[in-house]
């Protein structure tokens, strides 16, 4: 959630920020309407226990009719107190539910709009020139033996598929290199649980405009993951974590899920659209004063993991209305894709500020002792989607498949060769 004292000291901030994402920023108003009758309502509650345990304390020592009059204020004061303390309490409560619904302020310099207002920062690669009719990756997952969304959709339904033989190397090859590529740069690997509580969930702001996206086990009252960013980010919940050890980086590889609500009609064939894929997801604890600079270095590495591949990608700059609640500034890859003749997202870098630590109350103590929360990143360094820019931009006209070089020692293989079926 977002600061208070921030919101009070520089309320345009917030203002401007709800302008960029295309929200409606009257919100803040009301916040600091809500803010000061929070705060007037306990002024009068702490002043009103405050003569309680005043008069508490004369009553032993008065008298007679003195007595009876503090007996009788003592009693008023009860009601009084009692009815003062419930007021606070319900209107710190409509403060906290609103606040969990504003999202992040957006950082300084990101492009407003929405989804299609993005800025291009870069393109980098050249885009394959075949001398044959490029096959989409459907096909070629086919010819290989690599993918099979037919089974996939006759045991699970649709958007779930099988990788098998040459797929599931691929995929499997693709995620150890990039769990390599995390540890070389000193992130701490992890295998996430898939399954999270509610407060999980919530923390991390997935539970707000995007809970039709989540699938809900409503038995156990848990939800699975669409990120091992989510467990992640939860790791460290109600901890106050040691500065020297500051940016503290893991990466978390999971199974992910999505129901891809409101997708409907959009990128069915395939494997770009789905609800289960597998992920390595970099995330960073770090001081906010730090956070600009580490973001900068997740898409960094997220563009190393990109060139080993040699797939064509540019790197986009996210407008504020398709942030995401979390995020004060998104940088995406999108990958070329050759049959489809446009770019298509890779990886996903974004920049949280201390809006997740602040409902997850993750926090660090500064120079001077004192509970600061901290800032959290995350950032994609492979997942399954991949394989559909590999197999596209590195086929060949009999319909093999040229595995990147950096990869082929990961994947045991040089070449992708077709299977008869």
């Amino acid at each position: 959630m977002i600061d208070l004292r921030t919101l009070r000291e520089d309320p345009d901030r917030l203002r401007a920020s709800q302008r960029v994402r295309g929200e409606d920023d009257s919100v803040v108003e009301t916040l600091l309407s809500l803010d000061e009758r929070r705060r007037a309502a306990l002024n009068n509650f702490e002043s009103l226990r405050a003569e309680q345990k005043s008069i508490g304390k004369s009553v032993s020592r008065a008298s007679g009719d003195e007595r009876q009059a503090l007996l009788d204020r003592a009693k008023e004061l009860a009601a009084q107190v009692k009815t003062a303390e419930a007021e606070a309490a319900a209107l710190a409560g409509e403060l906290d539910e609103l606040l969990m619904t504003v999202p992040n302020i957006v950082e300084e310099g990101a492009p407003p709009g929405g989804e299609d207002d993005y800025v291009v920062i870069e393109e980098v690669g050249e885009k394959p020139v075949f001398d044959f009719e490029p096959r989409d990756h459907v096909e070629l997952g086919e010819l290989l033996g690599a993918i099979d969304t037919e089974r996939g959709a006759k045991v699970s339904g649709a958007r779930f598929f099988f990788l098998k033989g040459a797929g599931a190397r691929l995929q499997l090859g693709l995620l150890n290199m990039a769990i390599q590529q995390a540890v070389e740069a000193g992130f701490t690997p992890m295998i996430t649980p898939v399954l999270v509580k509610p407060e999980s969930m919530q923390g991390t702001g997935f539970l707000g405009a995007h809970a039709s996206e989540v699938y809900r086990l409503e038995a156990d009252d848990l939800y699975l993951v669409g990120t091992s960013e989510v467990p992640l980010a939860a790791y460290h919940s109600d901890e106050i974590l040691d500065r020297a050890a500051l940016p503290m980086r893991y990466a978390g590889w999971s199974s992910c899920f999505r129901r891809e609500a409101g997708s409907y009609g959009k990128d069915t064939r395939g494997i770009i659209r789905v609800h289960q894929f597998d992920k390595v997801e970099m995330f960073s604890y770090c001081r906010p004063e730090d956070a600009h600079e580490e973001h900068l270095r997740l898409l960094a590495w997220e563009k190393e993991m990109l060139e080993k591949v040699e797939i064509p990608y540019r790197v986009i700059d996210v407008a504020g209305g398709d942030l995401g609640s979390s995020a004060a500034r998104k940088y995406d890859c999108e990958g070329w894709v050759p049959t489809q003749g446009r770019y298509r997202e890779l990886t996903s870098t974004s920049n949280c500020t201390d809006f997740q630590a602040r409902r997850l109350k993750v926090r660090y103590r500064d120079e001077d002792g004192r509970p600061q929360h901290v800032a959290t990143l995350n950032g994609t360094l492979a997942t399954t989607r991949w394989i559909v820019a590999i197999l596209e931009n590195h086929q060949q006209a009999d319909g093999s498949v040229v595995v990147p070089k950096a990869l082929r020692p990961y994947v045991g293989l040089d070449v992708l060769e077709p299977v008869s079926r």
